[in-house]
């Protein structure tokens, strides 16, 4: 299920779900212990008017949520003909203190006075906890209800007007046959139990009188903290200095940190501008203070008995950076050179993903590929990494940058990077590909190693290292001249996907794969104009888009979460506007664009852009949002922009 809305401060992380209602509560990093992890976590949201009590996501409200434009401010529109009732949210997590922020107002539709009781529903799993051990008790002297365990602890408030809450219940769901206390509200009434432990939950009631199609307003929020004393006191900051402040305050926040990608995106059309801001904002809500960037914070894959995205590939992490940095962002990237700094291994290459707290990820890599053993890496994302890097160095021009980081980081990595090479093609040794399927030399991969030691060579120049300078150089050059040796397949016109090394033997893999072209060109393996590119751009365009197909798949035959409608496999954003980033290289800006209409098309109202599509009916598979996604229609469309002001 997409999250049309995610709020975060990088600390506190929060997705609503298709209802507006609270789905993942990630704290105290992003992407890391959802407290709402699972499908009975989903906090409820509900009224009870004339006798019936009616929730949001019982199909019979018409809702819609979006987020504002230039500020990460979810709006959230529920209507019940039937009712005669209309709910709108606005929603945030403040931008400095740990709170997630709800103002309600509440619409009665019809013409005659009514008792309306709104109530609102947590259920959390703390510390992502399936153990029973949650608390949740009733504060009388705060007017709170407090959910803990250990050093997590969630204090749920709010007020109509001046009047706090008016009754609550705790409870058990779950378990023993509970449902929850929702349950509790069917007949406008809370039992106003006070404590319970176990697999715990909790709801409160706002009772509002509203004459004729009058309106009145209820605030609510949930503080965060690693202690109750830290939870209490931003709940009593709420309490003392109203909603409303805060709600400013973060909007004025957001309009700050827009500023130089706002002035950029002006030279696009409206609707193209609303995307690439809001695409900004996706990849700084996922990108957590300590310098984490995490993929993707949607918990849909967790219904499948799947592992999540809520982690930071290094790869992801440095390619959702990249528009930023052009765009002269300077906090997000240095947190997250300093991120990858600490999870460098000693060798000089970075693991396959890591947690937000600097953990090593899941991985279903191995140390041993049949008669090799090699590390269990990704060896394109310790390669990518450092290129960006050196990106990061020349916009910003700062040599104390340099300076902190060229010994226990770029050093490291051009060292492992040009001494990792297989002996018999002169190519990057086997390692996992960005796809994390297959253990061979790819041409991605051997892209992306070749610019990352062109790029080490020149920081080693400008740090007056000659001896590294003439190595990585020379280890680059190696790469370039192998590469144009073995890389390209003459007889379809299109790069290998890659080579499989078995002792001596060398399995050529000749299938079509859209990263093969991207890095080739993206990282000046083969120069823009050669006989390969041009052969490669037709072979795509023959392949993958005939009949005028804009949305393209990965590669031949891609069987992650392929449907039977699916053709050669999924549409993939990322796949799509590389073939308009290319194009527009190239000066075939009709197609450029053309990708660019298509993807405004296809994507859903609410401006979240998925893994994939499905081809069929473009719905959005897999994760939404996938920051990759949003910051390669970021990067697509710089590339745009820049074309303009030649």
């Amino acid at each position: 299920m997409s999250r049309p809305v995610v709020l975060s401060n990088g600390e506190l992380h929060v997705g609503l779900n298709k209802y507006g209602l609270v789905h993942d509560f990630y704290f105290p990093y992003v992407g890391l212990e959802n407290h709402c992890a699972g499908q009975n976590l989903r906090h409820k949201l509900g009224v009870w008017v004339d006798g019936i009590t009616s929730w949001l996501d019982s199909g019979t409200w018409h809702i819609e949520s979006w987020t504002a434009e230039g500020a990460l401010i979810g709006h959230t529109r529920a209507v019940n003909d039937a009712l005669g009732i209309m709910l709108e949210f606005d929603d945030t997590v403040d931008a400095e203190i740990s709170v997630f922020l709800r103002n309600i107002h509440v619409v009665n539709l019809r013409d005659g006075p009514r008792d309306i009781r709104l109530f609102t529903h947590q259920a959390f799993a703390i510390g992502d906890s399936k153990s029973n051990t949650d608390t949740a008790q009733y504060l009388p002297d705060s007017n709170a209800i407090l959910h803990y365990r250990g050093r997590r602890a969630f204090v749920i408030s709010g007020r109509t007007g001046d009047v706090p809450f008016d009754q609550f219940s705790i409870g058990l769901f779950g378990i023993e046959g509970r449902e929850g206390t929702y349950r509790d509200a069917d007949d406008g009434e809370l039992s106003g139990s006070v404590v319970e432990h176990g697999r715990v939950d909790s709801t409160l009631r706002f009772r509002l009188q509203l004459g004729a199609f009058d309106s009145g307003r209820v605030h609510y929020w949930i503080a965060a903290g690693t202690s109750t004393r830290e939870a209490l006191y931003v709940h009593k900051s709420i309490e003392d200095d109203g909603l409303d402040d805060y709600l400013h305050k973060t909007a004025m926040w957001w309009h700050e940190w827009l500023k130089p990608a706002k002035i950029v995106s002006n030279k696009l059309p409206y609707h193209e501008r609303r995307l690439f801001m809001h695409s900004a904002m996706v990849v700084k809500s996922h990108t957590d203070k300590r310098g984490a960037v995490i993929a993707s914070t949607d918990t849909t894959m967790l219904n499948y008995s799947r592992d999540a995205y809520g982690y930071c590939w290094p790869r992801d992490g440095a390619f959702a950076l990249w528009p930023l940095i052009r765009l002269g962002y300077v906090t997000e990237p240095r947190r997250f050179f300093e991120f990858t700094r600490r999870g460098l291994h000693q060798s000089g290459y970075l693991m396959h993903k890591y947690q937000a707290d600097g953990a090593i990820g899941s991985s279903w890599h191995p140390y041993v590929h049949g008669s090799i053993s090699a590390p269990p890496i990704q060896e394109d994302e310790t390669a990518l990494t450092l290129f960006m890097f050196a990106q990061f160095y020349h916009v910003q021009k700062d040599p104390k940058l340099l300076a902190e980081f060229y010994e226990g980081y770029v050093k490291k990595m051009a060292d492992f990077l040009a001494g990792y090479m297989d002996e018999v093609t002169g190519l990057p040794k086997p390692t996992y590909d960005l796809w994390e399927e297959n253990f061979m030399i790819t041409t991605y991969t051997t892209s992306v190693v070749f610019a990352a030691l062109q790029a080490a060579a020149e920081l080693a120049e400008i740090m007056e290292d000659a001896d590294s300078a003439v190595k990585w150089r020379s280890a680059s050059d190696d790469v370039y001249n192998n590469a144009h040796k073995h890389l390209f397949n003459a007889e379809r016109g299109h790069f290998y996907k890659g080579i499989r090394r078995n002792d001596n033997d060398v399995e050529y893999d000749a299938t079509i794969d859209m990263s093969s072209f991207f890095g080739a060109y993206m990282f000046g393996l083969f120069p823009l104009g050669s006989d390969e590119l041009t052969k490669s751009y037709e072979t795509i365009k023959s392949t993958f888009m005939q009949n005028g197909t804009l949305g393209l798949p990965r590669y031949e035959n891609d069987n992650y979460h392929r449907l039977p409608t699916s053709g050669q496999g999924n549409y993939w954003y990322i796949a799509s506007l590389w073939i308009s980033q290319y194009a527009r290289e190239i000066g075939d800006n009709e197609l450029a664009d053309a990708v660019i209409a298509w993807l405004h098309e296809s994507s859903d109202g609410s401006l979240m852009l998925a893994e994939q599509l499905n081809p069929a009916n473009l719905e959005p598979l897999s994760v939404s949002p996938l920051v990759w996604s949003h910051a390669e229609y970021m990067a697509t469309q710089l590339d745009r922009i820049e074309s303009m002001l030649e």
